[in-house]
């Protein structure tokens, strides 16, 4: 008789809990969006403490966390935002390989650091996979469980735990190497490919000044109020690719950070680009939180990519099939 794989059962979905891996790659000029972890460094490290491939699936959890029902003995990890996980009232260390046993409760309280946690499982979360994917994209209702964020009584299907994931109990991030999100961070951009459509002015201004993350934030883009941004001549361009990171100014003069599930093409000029290295720190606020911008060139961007995915190679070393 076949074994029936482990399943978590949700109890109470919290305010927005998806599906969501490294992202689907390769099908924007079909008009499809790369979605996948807005953190995903957070998801990495997660997947790394518990032996799992990068691209394995798990949760994102948005400020208000899950009730979730262990209906087997699993190993989780939560990583990035501390949203207070407690098991059975007991609270679970973050950053760290935990033990569920069978039957127990997750649940998550207020809110302590940062906007979205990741909570990893050995064997990652398995299912119908979609252009190579399991992360949601709600918009065009790709992925996770029918396209949509998870809600009450949904089951998620626990896929086999590979041979090395015996051998983390008790892992954890080292506490030196694990980030300290604040609600006002400064990012680092680089010129953007229109820079040349906006007066020298834009970029004093976007330097020097602080931006609120508006309420008509989401996965797709964060709207920021602050110091206006002037273009030379119209806001609009031909439309042409865009990315996570990509920083837009359309008429109003108030830019638009392009985040996860940002479409893949944009009609609004782009004053800079968000590096890659900075994209936790900004994947983390909310609205209401605010951030900065400092300038770098493209080459201290690279640099600064390059040595990250070191430093993570080298604390918590990728798994190897």
């Amino acid at each position: 008789m076949p074994v029936r794989p482990p399943v978590i059962h949700v109890l109470h979905p919290g305010l927005f809990t998806t599906v969501q891996d490294l992202g689907r790659y390769g099908y924007q000029r079909f008009g499809v969006s790369v979605s996948g972890a807005m953190d995903s460094w957070a998801l990495t490290v997660g997947n790394r403490l518990l032996g799992n491939p990068d691209r394995a699936a798990g949760l994102e959890i948005t400020l208000q966390g899950p009730e979730l029902l262990f209906e087997q003995a699993l190993t989780i990890a939560v990583t990035g935002a501390d949203l207070s996980p407690t098991s059975n009232g007991l609270a679970i260390p973050m950053w760290t390989v935990f033990a569920m046993k069978a039957g127990s409760r997750l649940q998550f309280g207020e809110r302590r650091q940062g906007a979205r946690a990741y909570l990893t499982v050995a064997g990652g979360l398995t299912g119908p996979m979609t252009l190579g994917s399991l992360s949601t994209h709600v918009r065009s209702g790709l992925g996770g469980p029918a396209g949509r964020a998870v809600k009450k009584w949904d089951q998620l299907p626990v896929g086999p735990v590979m041979r090395r994931s015996a051998q983390t109990s008790e892992r954890s991030m080292p506490e030196a190497y694990r980030p300290r999100y604040v609600q006002s961070p400064t990012v680092r951009v680089m010129q953007g490919p229109q820079s040349e459509h906006f007066m020298d002015e834009a970029f004093r201004r976007l330097t020097e000044s602080s931006y609120r993350v508006t309420s008509e934030s989401d996965r797709m883009g964060y709207r920021l109020q602050g110091a206006e941004l002037p273009h030379r001549a119209s806001a609009e361009i031909i439309s042409e690719a865009v990315c996570c990171g990509s920083l837009q100014v359309p008429s109003n003069r108030q830019p638009i950070l392009l985040m996860a599930d940002c479409q893949p093409t944009g009609g609004y000029a782009k004053l800079a680009t968000m590096i890659s290295a900075d994209r936790s720190l900004a994947a983390q606020l909310a609205p209401g939180d605010s951030l900065s911008f400092r300038m770098i060139s493209a080459q201290k961007a690279s640099e600064l990519f390059r040595s990250s995915r070191a430093e993570l190679d080298r604390i918590l070393p990728p798994h190897r099939s």
